[in-house]
């Protein structure tokens, strides 16, 4: 492991915490402009994804809709940043926030500023996360395999007319892979959020509705995801309480 005073080390990184003398300064000029340059990018990303995917993020919407409607529930899973980002939203369509905290996402309303109220209260729809359970996912792990984490549990829990949402920012995790074609085989709607080219994910018509992120920083397509993911709940929202 590399240490402060090893050429290369942390020091490359975090200029700042080097021994020697450094121009903090420049080093605070630096930061300050890598982060405009870094939020710059997810906004032109972001912006990007109005006229990629519109069309594609309506029509996920009314499916989902339609499949809640029918009593579907919906199961997300992914691996590191991709779980939490899962479980984020997974929490967000079982217990949403309230119209007034609601905010956007994209579009033309400034990010965090408030939506226009609803005609109807928003609803709560039932979702799972399904690396929420470390003692399964270990024994899952430990027993099958990791690549079958997450479609054991489909082949366990799922139904016809549930809900499927994986991400992966490079389209081939195999776990996830694994997943889709699990809830394919069961009658689910599968949803993808993947980065890059979209990778094994978008081949072979693997899931119904996949939204690229054409972006090779994994940052940028992580932030991308999650938001297109707060776009399909907002407009499922507007589905199943009547305003579209």
């Amino acid at each position: 492991m590399s240490t402060v005073g090893e050429s290369g080390g942390i020091e490359a990184l975090y200029p700042f915490l080097a021994p020697a003398p450094v121009d903090r300064e420049a080093v605070v000029t630096d930061l300050c402009a890598s982060t405009r340059r870094k939020a710059d990018e997810i906004v032109a990303l972001r912006r990007s994804l109005v006229a990629l995917h519109a069309e594609r993020l309506v029509a996920c919407a009314r499916a989902m809709a339609a499949a809640f409607d029918a009593g579907g529930r919906l199961f997300a899973f992914g691996n590191g940043g991709s779980s939490t980002d899962a479980q984020a939203v997974a929490q967000l369509f079982a217990a949403p926030p309230e119209p007034a905290h609601a905010v956007a996402a994209v579009g033309g309303v400034a990010a965090g500023a408030p939506v226009p109220a609803r005609a109807e209260p928003v609803r709560a729809v039932a979702a799972v996360p399904l690396a929420q359970d470390v003692a399964l996912l270990t024994a899952l792990s430990n027993d099958v395999g990791y690549e079958l984490v997450f479609a054991r549990q489909l082949a366990a829990l799922g139904r016809p007319g549930d809900v499927a949402m994986g991400l992966s920012t490079s389209g081939g995790s195999a776990n996830v892979l694994n997943a889709m074609a699990e809830a394919s085989r069961r009658g689910m709607l599968t949803v993808g959020l993947v980065g890059y080219d979209g990778g094994p994910m978008a081949q072979e018509d693997r899931v119904a509705y996949l939204f690229v992120v054409p972006s090779a920083s994994v940052h940028r397509i992580q932030e991308a995801q999650i938001t297109l993911c707060h776009v399909l709940w907002e407009l499922t929202q507007r589905v199943l309480t009547g305003e579209t």
